[in-house]
């Protein structure tokens, strides 16, 4: 028999977990559920987009992700998506929405145009995002998205610099031809040069991270 929403929420809150929580809560979270555990609710659940609309609809954070899991991306209007992005304010549920759900619709390319220039930067990063997924395969248009990121990114918003500095890393390690331009707006913006990096991973600043992506390929 299929679990209601009220079922499922308090499926979530048993798995409540104080240090989960201290670890989201860094993060800018604000929900205290592990996400190993949270993905395997998801996958006894399967596939369900009743379902995922309705937890959408809570003001549960551990909820909203486990919508982008459970939901059918395609099974969504645009406009529909749209409003969800706007509700989406914690980071790692926009995450998931833009890469779960929106990367995998039929509106992405219509709702990135939408959303690159909103006045939101929020909403912004969200069109950054989809942007920087289509970097790999771009053949024109990459000169203006630096000139933007050169112009724009050092007074960006955090999570708005986050993504344009990911688009940039991305020109640099995907295009041979702009990587040392890429470099070079890295080293002057200096945009998360000082970024705390943990051990054994590789730091976010896009002349670093260049290097060490195009060192692998």
């Amino acid at each position: 028999m299929a679990e209601t929403v009220d079922e499922v929420l308090a499926d979530l809150a048993a798995l409540e977990d104080p240090k989960a929580r201290a670890v989201n809560e860094k993060h800018g979270d604000d929900h205290g559920v592990n996400l190993s555990k949270l993905r395997a609710v998801a996958k006894r659940l399967k596939t369900q987009q009743d379902l995922a609309r309705e937890l959408w609809r809570t003001d549960d954070t551990a909820a909203k992700l486990l919508a982008t899991l459970i939901c059918r991306p395609k099974a969504f209007e645009r406009d529909e998506l749209d409003a969800m992005l706007r509700t989406a304010r914690t980071p790692k549920v926009h995450d998931w929405l833009v890469n779960y759900v929106v990367k995998k619709s039929t509106h992405a390319e219509e709702l990135r145009q939408a959303w690159f220039a909103d006045p939101d930067p929020v909403v912004a990063s969200a069109g950054w995002a989809l942007t920087t997924a289509r970097v790999p395969k771009m053949t024109e248009g990459l000169d203006e998205l630096l000139d933007v990121i050169e112009k724009e990114m050092k007074d960006a918003p955090d999570r708005l610099q986050w993504a344009m500095n990911h688009c940039l890393a991305q020109i640099g390690i995907e295009h041979a031809g702009l990587r040392a331009r890429a470099i070079a707006i890295g080293e002057r913006l200096e945009v998360l040069k000082d970024y705390p990096t943990p051990p054994n991973c590789t730091s976010p600043f896009a002349p670093v991270w260049i290097a060490e992506m195009v060192r692998r390929k």
